[in-house]
């Protein structure tokens, strides 16, 4: 047997746990980064007397810079590993957060969150290549989605700094306070092993075979004879971005980046604007981050069932349904004309985008062989961040056009018809890979 047929008959070993929490430690900071500049739109736009369309480019300028480092990571991840480059991505992030809350004024706040982005980018693709390589088949899904999970745990704490802070210290509070976990994390990581299956690959076998033969222990099997052990699967070699489009993988790349481009455009279009639209919709500064925080606690059943459901009904499955049920609350949101009907739908909203969200991230490392995954994972990651781009631009243009009631209400409904499209693409073009080794997909 080869180190990934290895790995694949392992139950969950505590080196696995151990990978899953102190990359999730990190995961929870870069989801806190980002929900809280939901938190701080608002707040800055009152300050600053920003129009909606230049907020939007708040929301774009990271994206921008989530793009690139998504391109450049998922390439370096290959080359140089998937762990060195969470650790310098990270770090990347980490000093981004800390140099926006001196900004002075618009420009030099966009320009230290294309910085912040180029970190935050680079450092999600590598995280969930490398989880998913330490996973064996049989709870491989399920392990990258728990590993999602923190990201709602890191929202709830923007959305409390955003509560509880913001409105006494002002918003510059949100970044610091962003900046001083990462480096913490970026700590933590050094405990983190490199993926085996990389190791294998990049012809550093004697590493791979100490990581797997301690998780061997761990799980109390025997280890294998040298005569039982096999070479690896012959490696393809470098790739390059046409090659992701050959006739190999032209069906996988093509349903990754259109999921992914819709999926960033339809969340961040309203995840990153809703205190915002809540304040248009008469509601306080205060009550509307109030209302957020009580949504984003809809996060977490959203990816703990979709961690549940996906070694149960598989990742095409789950993620029709969650994509599906997204475009229902965001057309029930938009129509929402009471307290009781926002929270309600708010949350369903949550709930679903949060669960596709995870199945996301579970499915896209899964789609390409070992030897190519972080550039396969890195490139449709980037490509998504487009979506990411444009989404907060333009809503912000559809809400100064329309105004704050009817704009309201075309903006969630774009938000359906692009949930809407995307869940059809993947029940029609995407292929299963639930329970498959990585090298058979």
């Amino acid at each position: 047997m080869n180190i990934s047929q290895r790995i694949d008959r392992l139950p969950v070993t505590n080196i696995l746990w151990r990978v899953v929490l102190l990359t999730g430690v990190g995961w929870l900071f870069d989801a806190m980064d980002q929900g809280m500049v939901a938190g701080v739109m608002a707040s800055i736009g009152k300050e600053w007397h920003l129009l909606p369309s230049q907020l939007g480019l708040l929301g774009s300028a990271g994206a921008v810079g989530m793009a690139l480092g998504a391109a450049v990571a998922g390439m370096s991840a290959d080359k140089w590993g998937r762990r060195t480059v969470i650790l310098v991505t990270l770090i990347i992030y980490g000093v981004g957060s800390a140099l926006s809350g001196f900004a002075s004024g618009l420009i030099m706040l966009l320009v230290f969150r294309f910085f912040t982005g180029l970190g935050l980018g680079g450092e999600l693709p590598a995280a969930s290549t490398l989880v998913s390589e330490f996973s064996p088949a049989k709870v491989r899904g399920r392990m990258v989605v728990l590993l999602e999970s923190f990201w709602a745990w890191g929202w709830i704490l923007a959305a409390l700094i955003a509560y509880l802070l913001i409105p006494i210290y002002g918003w510059r509070i949100a970044f610091f306070l962003g900046a001083v976990p990462a480096f913490y994390a970026a700590y933590l990581r050094r405990g983190i092993p490199e993926s085996p299956r990389y190791l294998e690959q990049t012809g550093k076998t004697q590493e791979a075979e100490a990581i797997v033969s301690k998780m061997e222990r761990e799980a109390g099997l025997a280890p294998l004879e040298d005569s039982e052990k096999s070479a690896p699967p012959a490696r393809s070699g470098k790739i390059s971005l046409l090659e992701l489009w050959s006739s190999t993988y032209r069906r996988r790349t093509l349903v990754l980046w259109i999921l992914w481009l819709g999926i960033n455009f339809g969340y961040y279009g309203f995840v990153l604007w809703i205190p915002t639209l809540m304040v248009g919709k008469g509601f306080v500064l205060i009550k509307s981050l109030e209302f957020t925080l009580i949504m984003s606690i809809a996060q977490l059943p959203g990816y703990y069932s979709a961690a549940y459901l996906i070694e149960k009904i598989g990742r095409k499955a789950v993620l029709v349904i969650y994509l599906g049920g997204t475009a229902l609350a965001a057309y029930l949101f938009g129509q929402s004309s009471s307290v009781t009907q926002l929270l309600a739908f708010g949350s369903l909203l949550y709930f679903f985008s949060l669960g596709a969200w995870g199945a996301v991230y579970a499915y896209t490392p899964e789609m390409y062989p070992t030897s190519v995954r972080g550039s396969g994972t890195g490139w449709a990651t980037a490509f998504g961040r487009i979506g990411m781009i444009a989404s907060p631009y333009v809503v912000g243009v559809i809400y100064q056009t329309y105004g704050k009631a009817a704009g309201y209400t075309y903006v969630f409904g774009m938000l359906t018809a692009v949930f809407a499209v995307v869940a059809l693409v993947v029940l029609v073009l995407g292929i299963e890979t639930k329970g498959k080794a990585l090298d058979e997909i």
